[in-house]
């Protein structure tokens, strides 16, 4: 274990680009740091690092070592994680990222629900419409819903997410309902900014995708506040159905153009690429996928 011990540390000054900052990585100090690379020099009889009074820099055979361990260590970590999580209740914390509003209205119950299922697992949830970097910002794994573009992810579905057209009773017995999604361009509507293109709503015609334009004098960047505001009688909201599924059960509003209705979305699971997915990503993942398999709950009884 000595000689890990002196791997990692060397591998850390390569990284880090310096003694402190490594041994900052590590845990020990710069002097302790300088010493495990010189012990490891010592084993291997040959000088790994050319060293000055402000920085480090690999030497030819230092670079080559280099290149050939971080490899072993990364595969060796793997092994010694596979081993403790086959053994091993999964413990430890998770950090996950998702969308406000979907993480707010459904997904918090659910992780509700993991938590006291799994009590060795700490949570750490961060509810942002911002896409985030897994890796550069240190998440374990994301939900995020629409289409999925990183590659770089490995991705799992977990539901299907709708976007429908509802309205109040009132504002409907007002303005009448609209038969065709082109009826919608004559109508007030509550605008969502977060919308790829706020000013075009998604419908499908004779099987085809249809973009309406639309307007309104509302906009909102939050899909729960345009629901509140069609609940006014303000206008046509275009919203998810896990938005509006309890206004549409208390009658508050109705959905509209029902058989006009746009490509839906997915609900995904996302997680970085490793030879060994970790214990507590992977019960998470299957629970998730459990609890969302077959018709999404917001989209029953209404």
């Amino acid at each position: 274990m000595d000689r890990l011990t002196c791997d990692r540390m060397f591998v850390s000054v390569m990284e880090a680009g310096s003694f402190t900052a490594a041994a900052d990585r590590l845990g020990t100090t710069s002097g302790q740091a300088s010493k495990l690379v010189s012990r490891l020099e010592g084993a291997l009889g040959v000088q790994l690092l050319n060293r000055t009074t402000r920085a480090v820099s690999p030497t030819e055979a230092g670079q080559a070592y280099f290149d050939r361990l971080r490899p072993l260590l990364d595969e060796f970590d793997s092994l010694d994680a596979s081993v403790r999580d086959a053994t091993q209740v999964p413990r430890g914390r998770l950090r996950l990222t998702a969308p406000l509003t979907f993480g707010g209205l459904e997904l918090t119950p659910i992780m509700n629900a993991f938590a006291l299922r799994w009590p060795e697992i700490e949570l750490d949830i961060s509810f942002t419409d911002r896409v985030v970097s897994l890796v550069d910002e240190g998440f374990d794994m994301a939900v995020r819903v629409g289409h999925p573009s990183d590659s770089s992810m490995i991705v799992r579905k977990l539901c299907e997410v709708r976007i429908i057209s509802v309205a109040a009773p009132d504002f409907l017995a007002r303005y009448g309902v609209p038969k065709t999604p082109q009826a919608v361009s004559d109508l007030p509507c509550i605008i969502d900014t977060n919308f790829r293109d706020p000013g075009r709503w998604p419908f499908r015609q004779n099987g085809e995708p249809l973009a309406v334009p639309v307007r309104g004098r509302l906009r909102y960047s939050n899909a729960e506040a345009c629901l509140s505001a069609a609940e006014a009688g303000l206008g046509l909201a275009c919203v998810p159905s896990f938005v509006a599924a309890d206004a549409l059960r208390a009658g508050r509003v109705r959905q509209v153009l029902n058989d006009f209705e746009g490509e839906s979305f997915g609900g995904y699971a996302l997680y970085p690429h490793s030879r060994h997915l970790a214990a507590k990503v992977r019960v998470l993942v299957d629970f998730l996928a459990e609890r969302y398999r077959g018709t999404p709950p917001w989209d029953m009884g209404w």
